[in-house]
């Protein structure tokens, strides 16, 4: 079974995407950026944006019933490495032992110029 996950406190998606699908026991939330769903617009500087996206991660993940302590993998996209003790000291708040998997890559350029994107994959069992 596939499902489509949304809700109203996250950014709508910005192509023909969804903001999580879930597969049997797995969702997959797709990559969020520092959008404030209030008003549609990019939040400013590298923590704010942490921030931003994990609130998003966070209202997605409380709209399909989970939440950050059933995330089994993150990925991290930053515009530059910088900014990796940053970004991970706001992560690191948000979340609990035992830890998920994570990947944190450095990229060229991410959508609307933002400095992070984030994206989980969850297991509800």
């Amino acid at each position: 079974m596939v499902k489509a996950i949304h809700t109203a406190y996250a950014p709508a998606a910005i192509g023909p995407y969804s903001q999580a699908i879930q597969a049997g026991d797995f969702i997959y939330v797709s990559g969020q950026i520092g959008i404030d769903p209030s008003n549609s617009e990019v939040v400013d500087g590298i923590e704010n944006q942490t921030e931003q996206v994990l609130a998003n991660l966070q209202a997605i993940l409380t709209e399909a019933g989970v939440n950050f302590s059933q995330v089994v993998k993150f990925t991290i996209y930053l515009n530059s490495m910088d900014d990796f003790a940053t970004v991970n000291e706001i992560y690191g708040g948000f979340l609990t032992e035992p830890y998920p998997a994570r990947a944190t890559v450095e990229v060229s350029r991410l959508p609307k110029d933002v400095l992070v994107e984030m994206d989980v994959i969850v297991y509800t069992k």
